[in-house]
């Protein structure tokens, strides 16, 4: 298996992906108004073996309100794997593989709302240990997480501000 960038012809697949991972629309139809929003970025990548898409993850843009600038983060969303290959690590190669590919970049963290179960063992900690406040009430404190990156500066704390589209499609925390 190989994680590699997506292409413009990987995104039907793609879309199918998401669509069974999350089984239903809501998520595609998140992923399809990222790509033509301001948060979007062009950091998506598949998982892919013997030519077959079994996973996706992208990156969006997203901003940390610190208490003397705004400050450019990302925000993973959303990690898919095919049902059919869950539970057999492609999530866990696609995020690391993917972070390995941010290592560049010039945000200095990475956030996301996510089972805590499942992303602790991948590295990723409690954002409210390191001063950041979740961009709802309804992101459970325990699932609000967060990497660092190289550029990542202690001073840099606040709220996590999503963009629009998270808001317009409803995919910010949890429903009762």
């Amino acid at each position: 298996m190989r994680v590699r960038p997506e292409t413009s012809a990987d995104v039907p697949v793609v879309h199918e992906v998401v669509e069974a991972a999350f089984g239903g629309a809501q998520v595609p139809r998140l992923l399809d108004a990222l790509r033509t929003s301001v948060a979007w970025l062009g950091l998506s990548f598949v998982a892919e073996q013997d030519g077959e898409i079994l996973g996706h993850v992208s990156y969006t843009r997203a901003w940390v309100d610190a208490p003397d600038r705004v400050v450019e983060v990302l925000v993973l969303s959303p990690l898919s794997v095919r049902p059919d290959h869950q539970r057999h690590g492609v999530g866990t190669t696609l995020v690391h593989d993917s972070l390995a590919l941010l290592q560049g970049r010039d945000e200095p963290l990475v956030f996301l709302e996510g089972d805590p179960g499942y992303y602790r063992r991948l590295g990723w900690h409690p954002a409210s240990d390191w001063g950041f406040t979740a961009p709802s009430v309804r992101i459970p404190e325990a699932a609000f997480q967060a990497v660092r990156l190289p550029s990542y500066d202690e001073a840099v704390t606040g709220a996590l501000v999503y963009p629009d589209v998270f808001w317009r499609h409803d995919c910010v925390g949890l429903r009762p």
